[in-house]
């Protein structure tokens, strides 16, 4: 369950090197956050497939994270699914792609722009006050969707310097062992 299209756009490039065969992901994507919350509670309690694990994941965006996390889990309690994992993006879903410069600059074909992992601003992207400003100030073209699908195939968990994206990475892989 996602706020917007870019998070399917990136976790779709994500998932494909992570899960295993045969295994068939859903994405139900909403029209921002406040669509999110209004709708997760009757979506999850009308979802009829059996053997399902749902993932809500948004952005922090200026909230705070954990009263966002702890809002999210109670709709999915209240939805009778406790279990769901919730996965908050700290601050926007371009964080984690400015944790890791040398994908931004394979998918864009601009080099000088893996310069940018040993600038002080950016060794901790989960602080950023907009990484999508950030992107877009390297590339004034810049579109979030575009930048999800072109980006997420050149990252590199191990040397991403979000947490909020090493946490969500961790989190798939272990859900895809299960």
């Amino acid at each position: 369950m996602l706020e917007e299209p870019s998070a399917k756009d990136f976790l779709e490039g994500i998932l494909s090197g992570i899960l295993p065969g045969g295994t068939t992901v859903h994405f139900l994507v909403f029209e921002g956050k406040q669509d999110l919350e209004k709708q997760l509670v009757r979506r999850i309690k009308g979802w009829l497939l059996p053997n399902s694990q749902f993932i809500v994941m948004r952005d922090q965006d200026s909230g705070e994270c954990t009263v966002i996390k702890q809002r999210l889990q109670s709709l999915c309690t209240l939805a009778g699914r406790p279990e769901t994992v919730v996965r908050i993006a700290c601050r926007e879903l371009e964080a984690f792609f400015t944790g890791d410069w040398q994908a931004v600059a394979q998918a864009f074909d601009k080099p000088n722009l893996a310069a940018n992992d040993r600038k002080a601003k950016f060794r901790n992207p989960d602080v950023l006050g907009s990484p999508s400003q950030e992107l877009r100030r390297a590339i004034p073209h810049y579109q979030k969707r575009d930048g999800a699908r072109r980006i997420t195939a050149y990252l590199v968990p191990d040397r991403n310097r979000s947490n909020s994206f090493r946490v969500l990475f961790q989190t798939l892989c272990g859900l895809s062992r299960a």
